[in-house]
């Protein structure tokens, strides 16, 4: 099944029965990775009077209360209301679901202070040529399949130093995907540098005016904890981005690459 996409009177095709899923599956129990000291996904059958909702009890169906927490359990997408004091909803800022995408594998560095971090000058030669990208998708190294059950928490894990993110945002990219827990230092008093400077909104303290408010990149989104197996190579995709229609900052997400076939 092959799809024409045209962007800026150049077409591009892709086959989409064949999918690069993205995501860490969402499992009940330990079996996840953790961030942020965030209780572990919950699955459980409903139960009322001599009802279990789950087959193996005899019911006919199963039908299950499902707990979680969407920024520490698993493959996310976040906008702007994860740090605004006003009312963003996922659901109402991400309104397109297909984006040119690039795919960059980058290797962290140490500081000063022993922080892991992705550096300007390690992303600067992977932005070139951009070519109607608005999505980009970083793999940090080394990679390995226990990301998909780390226990990040109280760790300090690689972030993003905010130079990088605001080249990015000078890039153009308005899906910024990548497999860490938070493109911010895991304990940075709030400030959250890389995520204020990714949708330009007024730094932690400060109360937004209406003015601001026009600037903030309200359609742009943050996608954190996914997992980019070595072999997807570097280079551009399409991405549909996928998620749950939550009346909250952020929704469960399932990122999609499909290849460039022209």
């Amino acid at each position: 099944m092959i799809a024409s996409i045209t962007i800026n009177n150049i077409t591009h095709k892709i086959n989409l029965s064949k999918p690069i899923d993205l995501s860490i599956p969402i499992k009940n129990g330990e079996e996840n990775p953790n961030c942020f000291w965030a209780p572990y996904p919950m699955f459980e059958p409903y139960k009322a009077g001599s009802f279990v909702g789950a087959t193996y009890t005899g019911a006919p169906v199963n039908f299950y209360n499902v707990k979680i927490n969407p920024h520490g359990n698993g493959t996310h997408t976040e906008c702007v209301g994860h740090i605004a004091t006003e009312n963003f909803a996922i659901r109402n800022c991400l309104r397109q679901h297909w984006f040119k995408a690039r795919l960059i594998s980058v290797k962290p560095s140490k500081i000063d202070n022993g922080d892991s971090v992705i550096q300007k000058e390690s992303i600067i030669p992977l932005l070139e040529n951009m070519d109607d990208c608005t999505a980009i998708i970083v793999r940090t190294l080394p990679n390995d399949v226990h990301k998909k059950t780390k226990v990040y928490s109280g760790s300090n894990p690689t972030y993003l130093e905010v130079e990088a993110m605001q080249l990015i945002v000078e890039k153009g990219i308005e899906h910024f995907l990548i497999d860490l827990p938070s493109v911010d230092r895991e304990e940075d008093k709030g400030a959250l540098l890389s995520h204020h400077a990714f949708w330009n909104y007024p730094p932690f303290g400060t109360k937004a005016t209406a003015e601001d408010l026009k600037k903030v990149r309200q359609h742009c989104t943050i996608s954190e904890l996914l997992f980019i197996d070595d072999s997807i190579a570097d280079g551009d995709y399409f991405l549909n981005l996928q998620t749950v229609s939550f009346d909250l900052d952020v929704s469960p997400s399932k990122p999609v690459l499909y290849d460039l076939l022209l």
